[in-house]
């Protein structure tokens, strides 16, 4: 069975940092766009950065420069490292695999930035 999985998340101060995880199984993400999203409560979900296959990274504006996206294809996991958080971060964080025909989204994880 295909399984996505995101850990790493829970409750730090505004300023401090979170290292989420996306653990792939049943397929292997080699060549997959990896990507993570977040959504806030009454907020729609929204993509927060990027990695393809070849390992280019795209962010969206809120997270630029604090967030970086990281893979290691040997290991089908995608990381989400997360700097300088804001109470604006405040969310759950998905992971979501992607190519033609083939599309898989994690549970997601709780992420709470209190200022």
């Amino acid at each position: 069975q295909v399984h996505l999985v995101e850990s790493g998340g829970g409750s730090v101060q505004a300023g401090g940092s979170l290292r989420l995880s996306c653990a792939a199984s049943g397929f292997t993400i080699t060549t997959y766009a990896m990507s993570w999203h977040r959504q806030a409560p009454g907020k729609q979900r929204e993509l927060v950065g990027t990695i393809t296959a070849y390992g280019n990274t795209n962010y969206g504006d809120s997270v630029k420069g604090r967030f970086t996206i990281s893979r290691d294809n040997a290991k089908n996991t995608v990381w989400l490292q997360m700097n300088s958080l804001k109470p604006d971060d405040t969310a759950v964080y998905y992971c979501h695999a992607v190519k033609r025909y083939s599309d898989y989204w994690g549970p997601g994880t709780q992420v709470t930035v209190s200022s």
